[in-house]
């Protein structure tokens, strides 16, 4: 995957680790619809966020859904490219929608889960999943990816909780295949001491990459009993622990690349701790160990602290002092972080950081006309980016989902 770092003067294109890869889009400068005009005190409104991501998922139908039930990447740019993040994130769009009682989602979440089998690596008997396909599933190509194979085995993790029969049978079966072929992919050494490179071109190890790894082996031990998802859970915490956890700010680093011992990146990004944080509630579980919840709960609120911008109540991007504006992706996934705690502990104010950054990201990337939400933006909504990614606009419909979910 990639994550897309910004100068003030000029746009910088990093290959990283994260559950996003824009396979080369590069966010324009800004000029993607019209700047939302200042309302210094806005009139206090219901939020229907069922509606909201019903909007979105409209458009995505309409502008982004093809006959084969893949997605495009973007309306623009590549928009006869076809990502596999992309794709399974709809479907966990789809998945949360089914969850929130909106069943019309399900025929669309079940025919992409089908589409994704034109992703998989059929020559190898490992398997694993490529990063892109056409639009018609041929041509499967590019590195696969930790990131994408472990988000994708949580993505049919949570299909397959609200899925019944061959259905249910069915993406479980495919989940544990992810977790196989990373353990079976080579892509764990003890370079650095151990973890799983981004990608089957070994760059460098991201956190988010390990994260939803130790998410994918956690929660599948959790529902099989197959202590080998447990001890590859177990080993993937402990390195993550020892080697990106920064105890000065309480959240993970960014990736760790370079030769000999390694060189870590200590910027701060909203989606890896969101990921840590769910993957320490998952572990806690699998484990039965209380402490782990503690842990992810002392992540959200160094999230709460470090990522959060108080002026525009939202979450950044990263730490970076250049990088100024967000991305409805990256930075919603601070809203699924601060829900799973409700989730655990029940304490509210979690779900006031969810509801404030999806009112954050709505202010600053979301075309009132379309219904659309632009790639990147700064908070008050200047310096569009003029991309519509398809991987925005479904975890855009996934966190307002999640979020109507306890506000009805």
């Amino acid at each position: 995957m990639k994550k897309v770092l910004f100068g003030l003067a000029a746009v910088a294109t990093v290959l990283a680790a994260s559950c996003s890869k824009d396979k080369g889009v590069t966010p324009g400068p800004g000029g993607g619809g019209t700047t939302p005009p200042v309302v210094v005190n806005p009139p206090a409104t219901t939020v229907n966020y069922f509606d909201l991501a019903k909007q979105t998922r409209s458009f995505i139908s309409s502008n982004l859904l093809t006959s084969n039930f893949s997605y495009r990447a973007n309306t623009t740019s590549h928009a006869n490219n076809c990502y596999e993040w992309y794709n399974v994130s709809q479907i966990y769009a789809d998945a949360a929608l089914v969850a929130a009682g909106d069943a019309s989602a399900l025929p669309y979440m079940n025919n992409t889960f089908k589409f994704m089998e034109n992703f998989w690596d059929k020559a190898d008997m490992r398997g694993g999943y490529f990063a892109s396909v056409n639009l018609d599933g041929s041509g499967a190509a590019g590195d696969k990816y930790v990131d994408d194979n472990g988000l994708t085995g949580m993505v049919y993790l949570e299909a397959y909780e609200i899925t019944n029969g061959t259905d249910k049978a069915a993406y479980l079966a495919k989940a544990k295949a992810c977790a196989d072929w990373l353990i079976n992919s080579g892509l764990w050494d003890s370079t650095y001491g151990g973890g799983f490179w981004w990608n089957t071109s070994k760059p460098d190890k991201p956190t988010q990459s390990n994260g939803v790894a130790m998410q994918l082996f956690a929660k599948l031990y959790t529902i099989t009993g197959e202590t080998i998802y447990r001890d590859w859970a177990t080993q993937v915490n402990n390195w993550l622990r020892t080697t990106m956890y920064d105890s000065a700010s309480g959240l993970y680093i960014w990736k760790i690349d370079g030769g000999g011992s390694g060189t870590k990146h200590f910027e701060k990004f909203t989606y890896d701790n969101a990921v840590m944080l769910e993957a320490d509630i998952l572990f806690g579980k699998a484990t039965n160990d209380a402490s782990y919840l503690a842990k992810a709960q002392a992540i959200g609120n160094a999230m709460n602290t470090v990522l959060w911008n108080s002026q525009y109540k939202g979450y950044i991007f990263n730490t970076d002092p250049t990088q100024t504006r967000v991305n409805p992706a990256w930075c919603g996934w601070g809203t699924q972080g601060m829900i799973r705690l409700y989730e655990q502990d029940k304490d509210q104010k979690w779900l006031t950081f969810a509801r404030n950054n999806i009112a954050a990201l709505n202010k600053a990337t979301r075309n009132a006309d379309s219904r659309a939400y632009y790639f990147f933006a700064s908070f008050d909504g200047s310096s569009r980016s003029p991309e519509i990614e398809g991987v925005d606009q479904a975890w855009m419909q996934r966190v307002q989902a999640m979020m109507s979910v306890y506000d009805k």
